[in-house]
């Protein structure tokens, strides 16, 4: 999850690669060369061998949930250099460039480009704990969207039937949660490194168990929540919320974490008078 600077070789061929389940577009910039392959051993084989005939190399993919940590486990296996971007970023870039149209190789070509021009940061292969961490919190997340449309539904309903059902459902869904929530802790106690980071988490006022480790999960250091936590917990006490610049500052941030911050935000707003005049 840890990124680190490099800068390209200013003669870096940059290969853009789109990820799906089955296949892998690639193109090189600024070349315009490209190659499809099976998003498999075979597959990426050979996507190697294309890639390995230039001297200097950067490759640009989407982080793809799980259908690219075979490409990634293979690229840092062959010492290539590779970032993991945002899918977000990646189509704005897309329209800010102009190119609306979405195909696996136009999308290719169009991430070649992107890597080229903005030069990201090269990325770091997550750990076997890490990538575990990151399909419990995404598990965890999705339980939490069902729970929300479950709850927003339950106020319709008017049939004894589907409200024994949505309760029972709702009944699983915190069960779910815990366990998740259990295996999360578990996962972070067994390293050293991850236990002192919870600590120093949880020592902020307003942050306990559960959003420290979604935090530590999302890769972000204490001095900057303890920052982000201020900023959220004064535009909240606000009466109006108005000012540009806060909410640039908020929108800036991941949205993950400010999902995450938000109750911890008010929590800490209620409880620890000083904040708010921060």
């Amino acid at each position: 999850m840890a990124q680190t600077c490099a800068k390209l070789e200013s003669n870096a061929v940059v290969v853009g690669i789109d990820v799906s389940k089955d296949h892998l577009d690639a193109a090189q910039y600024p070349s315009g060369d490209l190659i499809q392959t099976s998003n498999d051993t075979k597959g990426l084989r050979t996507l190697l061998r294309w890639i390995g005939r230039q001297r200097a190399v950067h490759v640009i993919f989407e982080a793809t949930g799980p259908f690219h940590r075979q490409l990634e486990s293979h690229l840092a296996k062959a010492s290539i250099p590779f970032s993991r971007i945002n899918p977000r970023h990646a189509r704005k870039f897309a329209e800010a460039t102009g190119k609306l149209a979405k195909t696996d190789r136009v999308d290719a070509v169009m991430l070649a480009k992107m890597g080229a021009l903005l030069e990201p940061r090269t990325s770091d292969i997550c750990n076997e704990q890490q990538s575990a961490l990151q399909e419990l919190a995404a598990a965890r997340r999705n339980l939490i969207r069902d729970r929300t449309a479950l709850l927003n539904r339950q106020q319709n309903l008017q049939l004894s039937l589907l409200k024994r059902l949505t309760r029972y459902r709702l009944r699983q869904i915190e069960a779910q949660i815990a366990a998740i929530d259990q295996a999360i802790s578990e996962l972070i106690s067994t390293d050293g490194s991850l236990s002192r980071k919870r600590a120093i988490l949880v020592s902020i006022p307003g942050i306990g168990e559960t959003t420290a480790a979604m935090l530590i999960f999302l890769n972000w250091e204490h001095w900057k929540m303890d920052r982000l936590l201020r900023s959220q917990v004064w535009l909240l006490s606000q009466d109006s919320q108005e000012s540009g610049r806060v909410k640039s500052f908020i929108r800036d941030d991941r949205i993950h974490v400010r999902n995450t911050l938000y109750m911890p935000a008010l929590v800490a707003m209620r409880h620890n008078p000083d904040l708010p005049s921060i």
